[in-house]
């Protein structure tokens, strides 16, 4: 049988694509490889990264580093898909002739025919994963917005919903696999059901998966704050399957540096909804994501960010320095004026200044039990996390247990533990029995 390796660069979309793409190859023919294995494989394939400078530079270094092991003989035939593939599918045959074959991000059935396989209609919702305690839910693929610093649209397409009925059909084969909390993503999670419905839907998922058994925690990540839907607000302080976990990606606070990105939330707008989520979900832990370094960010601006960021005490938070990406609203429109060495300082500062900020959060939850659910083992520990922590972007919970635990048999189940210390980013805590 034929062995098909894939390497997933790039965020968890990638990820539930590939998993889609998998779940394709009838395992009666094909050899399916884990993503670290080092041997001779038939078919490897690269799913690529273009959303901003780094992951580009990510993608094509893994691309020639792949196509030295196709001159060695230890690959078969090198193919290449998702968004740096999509978007640069004209130049990069010549930049790395190894690769046999290109393909977009917008559809996976050419791959599937590459391989040797026919796409099945019947397999649309299915998955390959291996045991795991949640699992990304992909409830629409695109992008109607044309933020400045954003080739998303440019590379996906335009917003399109999956429709409610796929999205259960898929939570219910993931739940059968063992999956506890599904992570529900999107380029804009709110913006749900417009295309399909003509209104916003995303309220209506979350109730649909809510039934669905097995499922136990439901996670929101990548929501756009404007016209937040009210009943999505009612269904995080109702439903108790729900984590208390918002990722809102507000990318900056002043409305100069706001309308540059063409982004149309106001700076007061923006503290109008975040006070009202601290209001109407009680203990709710916020994530967001902010750019520093894009044009027209001064000296004046990026200490309002600073400001920001101390006012709101964001549980979790990320940032990126801007890059100008070509195709895109600000690279036509705007000079990238701000030099990477104050880029580099501002990024510093402002995660400087988050570092505390986690700590802070993170103490005053020593001493505190909360419910975690298991997602891995190691050195002996478990690796946990409570519903105030998404996987693989915030810390996590080490968790000590007493002599003699089968702690393999804990992996992908619920259990409580008691904080016993605080770090910058993950907690220490013991199994209460």
């Amino acid at each position: 049988m034929p062995s098909v390796q894939v390497i997933t660069l790039g965020c968890s979309k990638n990820t539930v694509d590939t998993e889609h793409l998998l779940a394709q190859l009838p395992q009666e023919r094909y050899t399916l490889l884990p993503e670290g294995y080092p041997g001779p494989v038939d078919y490897l394939l690269v799913n690529t990264c273009g959303f901003i400078g780094d992951a580009k530079e990510e993608s094509i270094g893994v691309l020639l580093e792949q196509a030295l092991r196709k001159k060695s003989g230890e690959i078969g035939k090198l193919f290449a898909f998702g968004c740096l593939s999509q978007r640069y599918s004209a130049e990069l045959p010549e930049l790395i002739p190894e690769v046999d074959a290109w393909f977009g991000a917008r559809d996976l059935d050419p791959v599937v025919k590459a391989l040797g396989a026919e796409p099945k209609e019947s397999l649309r919702t299915s998955r390959h994963i291996g045991k795991s305690s949640y699992a990304y839910l992909k409830i629409s693929e695109g992008c109607d917005r044309r933020c400045s610093y954003c080739a998303i649209p440019y590379i996906r397409g335009a917003h399109r919903s999956v429709p409610i009925e796929k999205i259960v059909e898929e939570a219910a084969s993931l739940a059968a696999k063992g999956v506890k909390e599904l992570i529900l993503i999107a380029q804009d999670t709110t913006y749900y059901g417009l295309d399909l419905y003509g209104r916003r839907r995303l309220a209506d998922v979350l109730s649909a998966l809510s039934e669905v058994p097995g499922i136990e925690w439901l996670r929101i990540h990548y929501s756009y704050p404007e016209s937040f839907p009210d009943d999505v607000l009612s269904a995080l302080s109702e439903n108790f399957k729900l984590c208390r976990y918002m990722d809102i990606p507000l990318q900056h606070i002043s409305d100069k540096v706001l309308k540059n990105m063409h982004r149309h939330p106001d700076g007061a707008w923006t503290r109008a909804l975040i006070k009202r989520l601290r209001r109407e979900i009680p203990g709710v832990a916020l994530r967001t994501t902010l750019i520093v370094g894009h044009p027209g960010e001064g000296e004046e601006e990026f200490c309002e960010l600073l400001d920001f960021v101390k006012e709101v005490s964001f549980e979790r938070l990320g940032a990126f320095m801007y890059s100008e990406e070509e195709g895109t609203w600000g690279a036509a429109n705007l000079k990238d004026d701000v030099p990477l060495e104050e880029k580099q300082r501002r990024y510093d500062a402002l995660m400087s200044l988050q570092r505390g900020i986690s700590e802070d959060f993170n103490r005053s939850r020593v001493g505190k039990t909360y419910k975690v659910l298991v997602d891995s083992v190691m050195d002996g520990r478990l690796i946990a996390r409570s519903e105030f922590e998404s996987p693989e972007v915030d810390g996590e919970i080490i968790v000590s247990c007493p002599p003699g635990t089968n702690l393999q048999a804990l992996i992908g189940n619920f259990v409580n533990v008691k904080i016993t210390e605080a770090l910058d980013y993950d907690l220490l805590a013991d199994l209460e029995l």
